[in-house]
């Protein structure tokens, strides 16, 4: 009923529109009252085929304003009726929501019926909450993922990125998170995902177990930019939503790479200059404006962020990489040589970092962790000569305790993404490979 009034109140008392005048590439241009148009805004364009066309008002250039579509442009024609909303872009989630699969309008598309909208209007693009204002990070966070559980320790209300090449399993460790991670609920957004994959992604990757406490926030690859871009804000949206009402939410988005791509893309339309690799100032303006949304509110609940980084080429310095790098509060580097020696998830544990730790580790671990470390790092320094049998052994006791632990680890970080290791089960399976005893 709130949200009926609030409908009724916002609609206006006469219709206000405008004439569309060009269209350019991906732009719309659009002749009439300017002033009752505003950055962000929402026009809808009546096609000659009596087709709604939405957009969103992207820019203004002279005495027109320019607009992006969310759908397709077949149809539209110079003259076209162009009318301005005046409803605030939001959505109203519920948590009947659970267990959907969404588009980046937040309509439904899994074929369950319509969404039963909630009572508060939550905007697209909130701003994160105030620095000062915003409680610290929860306790250690258990992923059910050992190698990151132990070595990676993840706490809740952290934001976390996951670097990787294309094909090197993100998607499956995503899943592996959504499943097992202690959390209320979960949020996932795939975004660019290719249409093939959204399906395997929910039937055998998420699964109905995972799914149950899940919305799954789709934009394929093949969509308007401005929808790939929308589905990223809406996929925050949700977090947040379910964050104000108290409840701890583990937010997942594949991949953060193609919300700058498709940034870039309404970046380019409009005029900006292009920069690195062809990356517009927005780009690096807007990751931070969205990445900061994750993490502590200001009251009870928590959004646990973990965003997915396309790295270009396997360049783990390439610009997008580079940026959320230095937003987020720890990466964890997937390596496509792990993964071509069949070992999942394809996680270099010496390269991948959380910024919560040492605080987010019991002390009494802190040794254990650390001795594991040194093993590992011995071995990768060592292990080009070891393979060529260029080593001697005897020579480095050191070297030699790594080589025999080098196998018992290797089992110890692989995992089948049906499987699940719960927090202390990590630390006590590291510990006897180890040798060290429990206390």
């Amino acid at each position: 009923m709130q949200g009926l009034i609030e409908a009724i109140e916002a609609t206006p008392e006469r219709e206000i529109y405008g004439r569309v005048v060009g269209v350019r590439g991906l732009l719309v241009e659009v002749a009439g009252p300017l002033g009752a148009m505003a950055i962000g805004g929402r026009v809808t364009i009546e096609a000659a085929n009596g087709r709604g066309t939405d957009c969103e008002v992207v820019g203004f250039q002279g005495d027109k304003a320019l607009l992006m579509p969310f759908a397709p442009l077949e149809g539209v024609r110079r003259g076209c009726r162009a009318v301005v909303g005046s409803a605030q872009p939001g959505v109203r989630p519920a948590r009947s929501w659970l267990g959907r699969v969404i588009d980046g309008m937040g309509a439904p598309i899994d074929g369950k019926g319509p969404l039963k909208e909630g009572p508060l209007l939550y905007p697209y693009r909130a701003p994160p909450p105030p620095a000062h204002a915003r409680k610290r990070v929860g306790q250690p966070l258990d992923l059910g993922v050992r190698a990151l559980n132990t070595f990676v320790t993840c706490c809740a209300g952290q934001r976390m990125g996951i670097f990787a090449g294309s094909g090197v399993g993100k998607s499956v460790l995503l899943a592996m998170l959504a499943r097992n991670t202690a959390c209320d609920a979960a949020v996932i957004g795939l975004i660019g995902e290719r249409g093939r994959e959204v399906q395997e992604f929910l039937q055998d990757d998420l699964g109905e177990a995972g799914l149950s406490r899940s919305i799954v926030v789709v934009a394929t690859s093949d969509e308007p930019a401005l929808k790939r871009r929308q589905a990223a804000y809406l996929t925050l949206t949700l977090a947040e939503a379910f964050r104000d009402e108290g409840l701890d939410v583990l937010c997942m988005m594949d991949s953060v790479t193609r919300f700058a791509m498709a940034q870039r893309e309404i970046g380019l339309a409009t005029g900006e200059p292009p920069t690195t690799k062809g990356y517009t100032p927005t780009v690096f303006a807007e990751l931070p404006r969205l990445l900061e949304r994750a993490g502590p509110g200001t009251a009870e609940g928590t959004v646990t962020g973990v965003f997915t980084v396309l790295v270009d080429g396997d360049d783990h310095n390439e610009p997008v990489a580079d940026a959320v790098r230095g937003i987020l509060d720890g990466h964890i580097v997937m390596e496509r040589a792990i993964a071509e020696r069949g070992r999942y998830p394809a996680i270099n544990i010496l390269k991948s970092v959380s910024r919560t730790m040492p605080r987010s580790t019991p002390e009494e671990r802190r040794p254990l962790i650390a001795q594991a470390r040194r093993a590992m790092a011995t071995f990768t320094d060592m292990e080009e000569l070891i393979r060529l049998g260029a080593y001697r052994p005897g020579s480095s006791a050191e070297v030699d305790d790594a080589i025999a632990l080098s196998g018992p680890m290797e089992r110890f970080l692989a995992q089948g993404k049906e499987e699940a290791t719960r927090l202390g089960e990590g630390y006590a399976q590291l510990a006897s490979i180890l040798g060290v005893s429990e206390t």
